[in-house]
């Protein structure tokens, strides 16, 4: 086995882990917490929980292959009156912090929706593939496994952190992280 296949192989299992953990973190949480803000300038749980699942939605579908993300697929932004497109990068804090989101219980679905339908997509990709440089905002020209260690799986991290925080400080059980 290639060195890439099991970087592939890799960045598929954390990728499912972040989607699961997600999913598993907000699907009990009432509307009012989804909501939590901590003070200062942070998102709420939910824009962190949505944040996180669109943009490997986003980058597996739209930027790596052309295809409409599961967002489109099932109608998301029309049924939760959220942005089509955008999934919360570059939002000004004002923006973000107006976005309604569902119940925890439909995020948790939507961040494992995504997982089946990505997870078997980066464990498929080619080395070439995954070698092939692209540009993506705000980060620039990567390589496409770059991408998933950076922008999917580093910086989804941090957003599932900033959950964890929120959720303490609403009063709530921690994650454990």
């Amino acid at each position: 086995m290639s060195d890439m296949l099991r970087l592939q192989n890799y960045q598929a299992h954390y990728v499912n882990e972040l989607l699961e953990s997600t999913a598993q973190a907000v699907e009990n949480l009432t509307e009012e917490i989804i909501h939590f803000r901590p003070e200062g300038p942070c998102n709420s749980i939910g824009f962190d929980a949505w944040h996180i699942a669109r943009t490997a939605d986003n980058l597996i579908h739209f930027a790596f292959a052309r295809e409409m993300p599961v967002w489109i697929q099932q109608g998301l932004n029309d049924a939760w009156d959220l942005p089509k497109a955008d999934q919360g990068t570059g939002m000004s804090p004002e923006e973000a912090y107006a976005l309604r989101f569902p119940s925890g219980a439909l995020l948790a679905q939507y961040s494992r929706d995504v997982a089946v339908a990505i997870v078997p997509m980066i464990e498929g990709y080619s080395n070439e593939f995954m070698e092939e440089r692209i540009d993506i905002k705000p980060n620039g020209n990567l390589a496409r496994y770059e991408i998933i260690g950076q922008v999917i799986i580093n910086h989804g991290h941090d957003h599932y952190g900033m959950i964890n925080t929120s959720l303490t400080q609403a009063g709530e059980p921690g994650l454990g992280v």
